[in-house]
């Protein structure tokens, strides 16, 4: 997994996986004990925040009393009445995170900052070591040592692809990562070596791989096909997994729930269900009734995370921003760990005419069921004063009955605004990067609030100037019934 020159270090390596590995599979057979398992952690962690000027300016007199303290006390006494860190903190803080000197991490990663700042998240040789045992270890239900990956994620400044590499050298899999430009979008390269290698694995975000079907199509080339999806970066409800699965012919799974900062908190098994690591993490839920312990129950909302295998950069009582669900029951896979669903942000919904539209409320609409004569590989919508137009990609020349179709499927969404489909051969470049800014910054331009978009980074903010500037004036604010292609 790791190739080290100093012995002391692989030795240090080796010894870490075991116990890991052990760990886990007690965990997993849910024979831990978790609150000693907890307990025992927690003390490594406040020891190793007390050497972070983040939480030694915060929290100098809860990390004071903890030195020496029972941890079985520090679990049930000092942790509850640490304060929750906000997003917005921990991006402004920097290196102050960090417990360490930056020369004795293994790399140097950033979040996305699709909802701030971005935030560094450096990678030491434990952090990684623990991160690809949790993933591989479940993933190792679903892989097979004979299958090909394609790691297809355009983030070379984000852990994940890096990350997952890893996990694939750990299980034995054989993977590529290549790149494609996000302006050009040219996949030939990347559909050859497909075909060539026998590429019979997708890992990535939706967004890419959904570019990667359309492109071949336009060029008329054999769409890509797959026994397995791992899906991340995006959320992914019910109705977009089967079209992405009409489409490839793959059995898709979201693989893995985490951040950057955090790590992986949550990994898919073999039925589909994103297990918890809460032999790494204690994990908490937040909402208007106060902050209480995720426990196995059901429940859901705001999820706060607390770093247990992340010395060099610990986070206490983290905010995610992330809303979420525990299923409350066991998983037919024997994995006894808390099942989670992801809820997605509450800033993904559109509030349009009073109404509050998520995600997967547009997607069932489009995709539950197939469409007649066409398929909708990809969408956009673009909101201006009391219209909506829906950029569609499609495998055809859609007529204007059928556009009229697929809009009276979206109308009770949008109450009494006027709802328009138009089909479009490409979609703006702004479509394929869902992974770096969510939902409703790549696949919703909201022309109303154009200050949305000028406080968007570059390169990103270019793309978005060069979405708006394929889009005609005219289309966006009335829109068109006449179904034509362009």
């Amino acid at each position: 997994m790791l190739l080290l020159r100093d012995g002391a270090q692989r030795a240090e390596v080796g010894r870490l996986a075991d116990e890991h590995t052990a760990l886990v599979d007690r965990n997993h057979r849910g024979e831990a004990d978790l609150a000693a398992v907890h307990a025992g952690k927690l003390v490594t962690a406040l020891a190793a925040a007390a050497a972070s000027p983040l939480y030694r300016d915060r929290l100098d007199e809860p990390l004071r009393a903890a030195v020496g303290a029972d941890p079985s006390a520090l679990l049930r006494d000092v942790f509850p009445a640490l304060p929750l860190l906000g997003k917005g903190e921990l991006a402004t803080s920097g290196g102050a995170a960090f417990t360490r000197p930056l020369t004795e991490f293994l790399h140097y990663y950033e979040s996305s900052g699709t909802t701030g700042d971005p935030v560094a998240a450096p990678k030491a040789i434990d952090d990684l070591v623990v991160n690809t045992i949790n993933i591989g270890t479940l993933w190792a239900q679903i892989l097979e040592p004979d299958d090909v990956a394609l790691v297809l994620i355009n983030a070379p400044f984000a852990p994940a692809a890096y990350q997952f590499e890893k996990v694939l050298e750990y299980l034995g899999v054989m993977s590529f990562r290549p790149w494609v430009d996000n302006i050009t979008g040219n996949y030939h390269r990347v559909l050859r070596l497909i075909a060539e290698l026998g590429a019979n694995v997708f890992v990535g975000p939706p967004s890419r791989l959904l570019e990667m079907v359309q492109f071949a199509h336009r060029n008329g080339l054999p769409a890509p096909r797959f026994d397995r999806l791992l899906l991340m970066a995006e959320q992914t409800g019910p109705s977009f997994i089967r079209h992405l699965e009409r489409l490839t012919g793959a059995t898709a799974y979201v693989c893995s729930y985490g951040s950057s900062e955090t790590g992986t908190t949550a990994v898919t098994c073999g039925q589909r269900n994103l297990h918890l690591q809460t032999h790494s993490y204690i994990l908490e839920l937040t909402d208007g009734t106060g902050v209480r312990p995720i426990d196995g129950s059901a429940d859901q909302g705001e999820l706060v995370v607390t770093t247990l295998d992340i010395p060099s950069r610990p986070l206490l009582r983290y905010r995610t921003g992330d809303q979420v669900e525990i299923v409350g029951t066991d998983c037919p896979c024997g994995v006894r760990t808390p099942v989670l669903r992801t809820l997605g942000r509450q800033q993904d919904v559109v509030t349009l005419s009073g109404n509050g539209i998520r995600q997967n409320d547009l997607e069932a609409a489009l995709w539950s069921t197939p469409l007649p004569r066409h398929t909708v590989f990809n969408y956009m919508m673009v909101v201006r004063d009391r219209s909506v137009v829906l950029l569609v990609a499609t495998d055809g020349m859609p007529d204007t009955a059928w556009c009229e179709y697929v809009a009276e499927r979206l109308r009770p969404l949008f109450g009494d605004m006027t709802v328009t489909v138009r089909a479009v051969e490409t979609l703006p470049p702004l479509a394929s990067l869902g992974q770096y800014l969510g939902w409703k910054l790549a696949r919703v331009l909201d022309l109303n609030d154009e200050t949305n978009w000028a406080r968007l980074p570059e390169p990103i903010n270019t793309l978005v100037a060069e979405s708006l500037d394929q889009l005609a004036p005219g289309d966006a604010a009335h829109g068109r019934r006449d179904g034509d292609v362009g």
